[in-house]
């Protein structure tokens, strides 16, 4: 292997904060309000880094690890994704099938430390969490095979470097329709209106957050740049659908940054424009979410 791959993951661990200010600031502009600085997220992490954590007496060793678990594969996940056309540190065929069980396994840690507590608003929260995501698995999987179908080959960094302009006439429909299932994934998996706030303070509605509450100082931190590097992770799905073949390293580069820049101002104007759906309609999103990619699927065969 290349380890000049390796440089692909540079641009996620310094930038994917960024997107959350990203996020922030449109949401300010469409409320009217000069909102904060577009650095606050970097400020938050050194903040909560330079605390120290609190720990229950009754929680476990579960509760430790659960942020540093999370952290791991969302990292170890990043590394299955290309950067643009530029190749994916790992490829291996149906990479895409782990790329889905680390981020199961993260998820899996988490929802485990929420219990540890003890807390009936965590495990309220928990049964939330997992409910969705198995909802939201499936409808990644099949944008996963609908992908792989479209090219012919089984591994993500191959996949998406034979998307091309010839690839677009021939498959255009399919391919809007798979990106619009991916960012309604990308929503659910990132805990975002309209399936859920990451700014409410209310746990009987919280969804994901509820199962943070507990969590303090660095592992707290571990979780926020978790949350970042995933929401760039998912926006990576959608950018590499649209960047073509480059013609260098640089245009690859300015064109999939630009992209995810783009789908983190998507993301705050989806929130600036649309309120949270009520608990029973998120598995209806979700399950639009599976059909768009099975629709997706069936146009390619």
């Amino acid at each position: 292997m290349n380890l000049s791959r390796f440089l692909n993951l540079l641009p996620a661990l310094i930038f994917a904060p960024l997107m959350t200010g990203i996020i922030n600031r449109v949401k300010a502009v469409f409320a009217g309000r000069r909102g904060p600085p577009l650095l606050q997220p970097y400020h938050d992490l050194w903040r909560l880094l330079r605390k120290g954590a609190v720990y229950s007496t009754t929680t476990t060793w579960i509760f430790r690890v659960g942020p540093m678990v999370l952290l791991s594969t969302v990292v170890m996940a990043l590394t299955l994704v290309p950067f643009g056309k530029s190749p994916a540190v790992w490829q291996f065929p149906c990479d895409f099938i782990m790329l889905v069980y680390l981020l199961a396994l993260g998820r899996f840690f988490m929802v485990s430390a929420a219990l540890d507590t003890g807390s009936s608003f965590e495990g309220m929260g928990a049964s939330r969490e997992v409910f969705f995501a198995m909802l939201a698995e499936p409808a990644l999987l099949l944008g996963f095979v609908a992908l792989s179908q479209s090219t012919g080959l089984l591994s993500l960094g191959e996949i998406y470097a034979g998307i091309d302009v010839t690839t677009w006439m021939n498959y255009a429909p399919a391919l809007v329709l798979l990106a619009v299932a991916f960012f309604i994934i990308l929503l659910a998996e990132n805990s975002r209106i309209p399936v859920d706030d990451p700014n409410t303070h209310l746990e009987l509605t919280m969804i994901h957050e509820v199962i943070v509450l507990d969590h303090s100082g660095p592992d707290f931190a571990f979780i926020q740049y978790g949350a970042a590097l995933k929401l760039w992770l998912f926006a990576l799905l959608i950018v590499n659908l649209f960047v073509t073949p480059a013609t260098g390293p640089a245009w690859n580069t300015l064109a999939t940054l630009g992209g995810v820049a783009g789908i983190a101002m998507l993301v705050g104007v989806v929130e600036s424009v649309i309120a949270r759906l009520q608990l029973l309609r998120v598995p209806q999103l979700l399950m639009a979410a599976a059909v768009l990619a099975l629709l997706a699927k069936l146009l390619l065969r």
